[in-house]
């Protein structure tokens, strides 16, 4: 695989083994290649070891002495608790914001509901919603609680929502919430919205998983093979379809 400038090797891998656990190409408890990753990235063994390093910072993977690294459970569960912690530590932040707005945050928000509302495809719309977080994160949230953001956002999907053809319909009013509690000093009701703009984005997820057949519902595992269910996650999105890769 040619190497992507500009983007360090290890978090070249980092999204390379999210991709794989997206695809359902790694599943919970199996062991991670490092050998097959160096090999299929063009990378040396120490990237890797930061990647893992970090993915076991982040709960993805544990690692066990003279054994390798092996990925914790990765399943509906995961996904649900995943989003449900990024709905409340970016809730911290936004009911810090509506408890003491500044009319430069307030005019930077507004502006970017402008933008938001006019944006036309779902990669502006989701660039506009990065951005907005980053506006309250940046003036509300500490290093600390900066630092476990991001680290509660390793595992989304950058390029799922920026090809979501839906996430504007989605997630739009729950901005246009957000943003009105915050001009109305209401705490309570700026970190309801985060939370339910992140359980949305749960059930979207899911719902992508699901039907490609990453996770199996109970009432899918009968009859459907090992090779069928590699098939799925093998296979490309069709057109307007959004993307697994990270």
């Amino acid at each position: 695989m040619p190497k992507k400038y500009g983007i360090k090797e290890k978090d070249l891998v980092v999204s390379h083994i999210l991709n794989l656990l997206l695809t359902g190409k790694l599943r919970s408890g199996d062991r991670v290649d490092r050998n097959e990753i160096a090999l299929g990235l063009g990378v040396s063994r120490v990237p890797i070891q930061e990647a893992l390093v970090q993915l076991e910072h982040d709960g993805i993977v544990s690692t066990r002495y003279h054994r390798g690294a092996f990925v914790e459970r990765f399943d509906e569960a995961t996904i649900l608790e995943h989003y449900e912690l990024e709905g409340m530590l970016n809730g911290i932040a936004s009911a810090r914001a509506a408890t003491s707005p500044t009319p430069r945050i307030l005019g930077q928000l507004d502006t970017l509901m402008r933008s938001l509302r006019a944006a036309k495809d779902s990669r502006t719309f989701s660039d506009l919603t990065a951005e907005y977080r980053h506006t309250i994160n940046e003036e509300y949230a500490g290093p600390r609680l900066r630092a476990s953001i991001r680290a509660s956002q390793d595992i989304i999907p950058r390029a799922f929502w920026a090809t979501y053809q839906n996430g504007r319909e989605d997630t739009l009013p729950f901005y246009e919430d957000e943003t009105s509690a915050i001009h109305r000093h209401d705490p309570n009701g700026a970190r309801a919205a985060c939370v339910a703009r992140s359980s949305l984005m749960a059930q979207t997820m899911l719902a992508e998983l699901f039907r490609r057949r990453v996770f199996a519902r109970p009432d899918d595992t009968a009859g459907v093979g090992a090779d069928s269910v590699a098939a799925l996650a093998d296979a490309d999105p069709g057109p307007g379809e959004p993307s697994l890769a990270v």
